[in-house]
């Protein structure tokens, strides 16, 4: 979201028809991804009894956590305009290497994720290498790695065979959750650290010159963005277990804080540093960037190298979520979902303009179109006609509004 200045808007209503002026000329970032949300848990709340409970929002979370992770390694080659249909068997051979360390070789479990990651991080390297220096379109490039990962994967795994995961490390971060005291302390964390870098943010723009947001909207988003996570907090730390004498659950998945460590770091990585701003202005244009100094074929590469190395930590929620790795982790419909769910959260195809929150939001409108037809009894057939249209949609949306922009 683009920036008011204080004095160029000093009221709430200013600030109002500056986004809406935003929002015509086809700056409208995220706001689909929300309203789609908000619409679509309305309507299977009203529709299902089970879809709001404690139980099933916790699940909503492990459920999209993997699909996330690779969308949000999606947005930085989305960024520049290209594409990676390989990352969900990326996602595959790397949670293969994971476990076959961990298993097979007695490797500790943070021994074998950094292996894995740095195995992802070669695979990233080589797709960049063939896109950026040899100038194969990463579709073309992306698609044989598609089917060549897919048989490393089957080598790895054997057909129809499968590799279980026994560290309790490893399985605990899909499937354990903090304790609700513990899910409190973390909240107040994250919510104090999130205040204290914005205001600082905020005063360095103000100090540098730059514009900055109008001080009582930002207080009103912040308020509002912590009341959503408290509630959220509130709800994951209610009992959901049917038998909780047998066991308990309560509390935040340990998911959570690997996804909003990845979150604060890719944020911050785009938002704050050269690198970031290379991105975007290679994908805004490729050649006006290479002219101002900033080497492209290096970002594309950096950009399917950290692709790939979020694709290695997806691989390893897939493990953990399936307590195993076989021939089909990473495979069927995973990629087409985080592709989808970072458009559908706002970020182009067209390269130039997109968040790592999009991939949040994305995978949380994919996750809730997935888990609210099955609760309602559609068939797979129908819950993939309605995602791929919300997808379309989408990608409507945003080619319709750049075009728009393009006119004013």
């Amino acid at each position: 979201m683009s920036m008011t200045n204080d004095v160029e808007v000093p009221t709430l209503k200013g600030a109002a028809a500056n986004y809406w002026s935003r929002v015509k000329a086809g700056d409208i970032g995220s706001l689909p991804a929300v309203l789609g949300l908000v619409v679509l848990c309305l309507v299977f709340g009203s529709m299902s009894s089970v879809f709001l409970t404690p139980g099933n929002f916790a699940n909503l979370i492990t459920q999209a956590a993997a699909v996330i992770v690779i969308a949000m390694g999606l947005v930085f080659v989305l960024l520049l305009g290209e594409i990676d249909l390989s990352a969900g068997y990326t996602a595959g051979v790397t949670g293969a290497v994971l476990v076959i360390l961990i298993t097979n070789e007695g490797q500790p479990w943070y021994v074998a994720l950094i292996a894995s990651i740095a195995v992802g991080a070669l695979l990233g390297f080589v797709l960049g290498s063939l896109v950026a220096r040899l100038g194969i379109p990463s579709f073309v490039v992306t698609l044989a790695a598609f089917l060549a990962f897919q048989g490393i994967l089957l080598l790895l795994a054997g057909e129809g065979g499968t590799i279980r995961v026994e560290d309790p490390t490893i399985l605990a971060v899909e499937n354990s959750n903090m304790s609700p005291t513990v899910s409190w302390i973390f909240f107040l964390v994250v919510a104090v650290a999130y205040v204290l870098s914005g205001l600082s943010a905020m005063n360095s723009r103000r100090k540098a010159g730059l514009k900055t947001e109008l001080k009582k909207l930002w207080i009103i988003k912040t308020a509002g963005l912590l009341l959503i996570t408290g509630l959220a907090v509130f709800a994951l730390n209610l009992e959901r277990s049917n038998n909780p004498d047998l066991v308990s659950l309560k509390g935040i998945p340990y998911v959570v804080p690997v996804i909003l460590l990845l979150l604060v770091i890719g944020t911050f990585v785009l938002g704050r540093t050269a690198f970031g701003r290379h991105i975007y202005a290679v994908g805004g244009n490729a050649e006006a960037a290479r002219r101002a100094g900033i080497n492209v074929k290096r970002i594309r590469i950096a950009a399917f190298m950290i692709c790939s190395s979020l694709a290695a930590i997806a691989g390893m929620i897939f493990a953990s979520r399936q307590n195993s790795v076989s021939p089909t982790t990473g495979g069927s419909s995973t990629l087409l979902y985080a592709v989808g769910a970072a458009v559908i959260g706002g970020t182009s195809l067209f390269g130039g303009k997109g968040k790592m929150r999009d991939a949040i939001l994305g995978g949380l409108v994919v996750a809730v179109i997935d888990n609210g037809m099955g609760l309602l009894g559609y068939a797979a057939g129908i819950k993939f006609i309605v995602t791929g249209l919300v997808l379309l949609i989408s990608a409507g949306v945003d080619a319709i509004s750049r075009r728009g922009a393009s006119t004013t």
